[in-house]
């Protein structure tokens, strides 16, 4: 894609996340679009947020279980970037305008205490560098179609990287765990929406182990010079399917002895 194509899909992008009317799928404009134009054109939507007053907290990693990979035909998590109007309060009612498709995962989130420079990362350096891990929900949305009305086509990987990774919120626990006293590979919760449990999963099925999705995206992040920095909160990846959440849902997230996580939206 050529520079003006991929700002004019961020543009797209951001103004359907604004007036909350989805635009239409960027892989069927741009029918040999790759993942790198995918994430340049995430890289441009970053820097029309940041330029409308918006900070980056952290990052998102996406697709990191087999089953989801699977789904899209690909072997590769992927990522999105968290911006500050994305951190909600556990317990948090959300206005009912503010997203357009919203959906529910259930997450362990690291908050760093130390830089992480990617290159072979290893899961003790993930470790050595956060600060704690605590239960979380991901809010999903999409500012793009999920399926093209005309053909049928749904969208796919660099639809979906295009669109931040499909991110739009975070929620965390209240309780903050220390990540080597905590089995995160046996960290689980289950799902419920107004009372009725939707899913359950464990910690394991984000890529076998949750620091391995953290090193994952230390070495992607070295690849453009980037890094992962101190106080940035890093989502590890689902662990469950998403949950849809429309108007009137109680989403809740029992992680057993770690607590409740949960939001409302109007």
């Amino acid at each position: 894609m050529t520079e003006d194509e991929t700002n004019q899909a961020a543009r797209n992008l951001f103004e359907a996340e604004i007036s909350g009317v989805q635009t239409g799928l960027i892989s069927k404009a741009y029918p040999d679009v790759t993942m790198d134009d995918a994430y340049r054109i995430q890289e441009a939507l970053v820097d029309l947020k940041r330029k409308s007053g918006l900070g980056i907290i952290g990052w998102k990693i996406g697709l990191t279980s087999k089953a989801m990979q699977a789904a899209l035909g690909i072997d590769i998590p992927d990522s999105g970037v968290l911006l500050d109007n994305m951190l909600f309060q556990n317990g948090a009612v959300i206005p009912k305008a503010r997203f357009i498709e919203p959906r529910i995962e259930a997450e362990i989130a690291f908050v760093m205490k130390d830089d992480l420079e990617g290159g072979k990362t290893t899961v003790e350096d993930v470790l050595s560098a956060t600060d704690y891990v605590v239960p979380s929900l991901e809010v999903l949305d999409t500012r793009i179609l999920r399926k093209d009305p005309k053909s049928g086509v749904t969208r796919g990987i660099c639809d979906t990287i295009s669109d931040n990774a499909a991110n739009a919120g975070i929620v965390l626990g209240d309780q903050k765990l220390d990540p080597r006293k905590t089995d995160m590979c046996r960290m689980g919760a289950v799902l419920s929406r107004n009372g009725d449990v939707e899913e359950t999963g464990l910690g394991a099925g984000v890529l076998g182990n949750p620091p391995l999705a953290i090193a994952w995206l230390a070495d992607r992040l070295a690849l453009y010079d980037q890094k992962i920095k101190a106080g940035e909160v890093l989502l590890s990846g689902s662990f469950i399917r998403p949950v849809e959440a429309p108007s009137g849902s109680l989403i809740e997230a029992d992680f057993g002895e770690f607590g409740t996580v949960s939001v409302k939206f109007d």
